[in-house]
């Protein structure tokens, strides 16, 4: 079996197609069945991936993108190269650890690769002729707002102050706001945020839901720059209008808080049950020792996401959003979605982790919930089972560690009927 591994790594380069590795199975049916499968994976193959591809390449430039949450990210631009049949021009260099680590700087010549045959990368860097440029130093300032950059405690990661409401940040918090797992609007993704952005039609959330009252008359330009139609503006307009109405726990993690996602949302909708009550709790954390006690006393929501809660909240500029976002919304209750408050799992805590095959993780999440189960993103004590499907990580080992009861997905699903 090696040899013929090895035999096809050579011949890789020269077969019709793409291939990332090959699969050894066992050559017996009968086998086959009574090994049978963990979850999706069966117990008879195992696959064996090749080694990544690497090619030379030079970093004519290191920049600086700041994302959603304001952490700075340094990316290499490249000498385009073809990376396993792609044409790669930019790769990650992740923080500024890395980069020192691996003494990365502008004018190396580097090794890269495509991480997993997907995400373009820097493995090392091989130097360079003559001499080289001084390390690269990380801006003190963001380079997008003219912040303050600051690096909070046990964070390698460096982040821009001026936090959502300033220029760095609302493009990709605009483009969070309107994602599947928020408002979902469709018709608002991309090059269209993009473009509404740069024509300063939309510069914060509040203003998707006054596009139309605001300027119709801007639609002729939209036609004009993103080939639309009338039709497709019609569309757009409805799009919009129908996501008025909004579920509370897809608001608030809409509103792109850090640390908040979408099970801290649905626990914090469960919990407040009202916009208005948790919009004022969060508010009044900042100063009142008990409300904030109340936040963290909160099955997944510790310190920190509490801190993150109260830092937004606090912020005048958050606060006046927020009030001009809602007031052109219809937000539903969170109410109680329990239906078998006898069943096996109400009221035990959950994780799900790895990959499911029977659905969606976050649809077994959805159907835990209605049992009246509790479902976190963390481990700890408090955990009562953590649900495992393929490829499971550290979570699946951690509740190991601490003697939390774990379910296949076999057992989850014979466990909910």
């Amino acid at each position: 079996m090696l040899n013929y591994y090895e035999k096809i790594v050579i011949e890789r380069e020269n077969l019709p197609y793409e291939i990332d590795g090959i699969v050894y199975k066992v050559n017996n049916i009968d086998d086959q069945n009574s090994l049978g499968f963990v979850s999706r994976a069966p117990r008879w193959a195992i696959a064996h991936k090749f080694p990544a591809a690497q090619i030379e390449t030079t970093i004519k430039k290191i920049r600086i993108s700041v994302g959603r949450t304001g952490v700075l990210t340094p990316l290499a631009e490249l000498d385009p190269v073809i990376v396993g049949g792609v044409t790669v021009s930019k790769a990650t260099l992740h923080n500024q650890d890395e980069i020192k680590r691996k003494d990365i700087r502008e004018g190396d010549r580097v090794l890269i690769q495509r991480a997993g045959d997907v995400i373009p990368q820097v493995v090392k860097s091989l130097g360079t002729e003559g001499t080289r440029q001084d390390p690269f130093s990380f801006p003190s300032t963001c380079p997008v707002c003219g912040s303050h950059v600051i690096q909070e405690k046990d964070e390698v990661a460096l982040r821009c102050s001026g936090g959502l409401a300033w220029r760095a940040q609302t493009l990709e918090s605009l483009k969070h706001f309107v994602s599947k797992h928020a408002f979902n609007i469709t018709g608002l993704g991309g090059k269209r945020i993009d473009y509404l952005w740069e024509k300063k039609l939309i510069s914060s959330p509040s203003d998707i839901f006054t596009l139309e009252a605001r300027d119709k008359a801007s639609l002729s330009r939209l036609e004009n720059h993103l080939g639309w139609g009338a039709q497709s503006a019609k569309n757009l307009f409805q799009s919009i209008n129908e996501k008025k109405t909004i579920q509370l726990d897809r608001l608030i993690y809409a509103l792109g808080i850090r640390h908040i996602g979408r099970v801290s949302a649905q626990i914090l909708a469960r919990r407040y049950k009202t916009f208005t009550l948790w919009w004022e709790a969060a508010i009044k954390a900042a100063n009142d020792a008990d409300r904030y006690q109340e936040l963290t006393s909160l099955e997944g929501i510790g310190d920190v996401v509490a801190t993150s809660i109260v830092n937004f909240a606090s912020e005048e500029k958050n606060q006046k959003e927020v009030m001009s976002l809602v007031k052109d919304l219809n937000i539903l209750d969170s109410k109680d979605t329990s239906t078998h408050s006898d069943h096996f799992f109400s009221g035990k805590t959950l994780v799900f982790t790895g990959t499911l095959s029977s659905s969606t993780r976050e649809e077994a999440q959805k159907k835990a919930s209605t049992l009246g189960a509790k479902i976190t993103n963390s481990v700890s004590s408090k955990t009562d089972f953590v649900i495992y499907g393929g490829d499971a990580g550290s979570k699946l080992q951690k509740a190991k560690s601490l003697g939390v009861q774990t379910l296949s997905e076999d057992e989850w699903l014979e466990k909910l009927s």
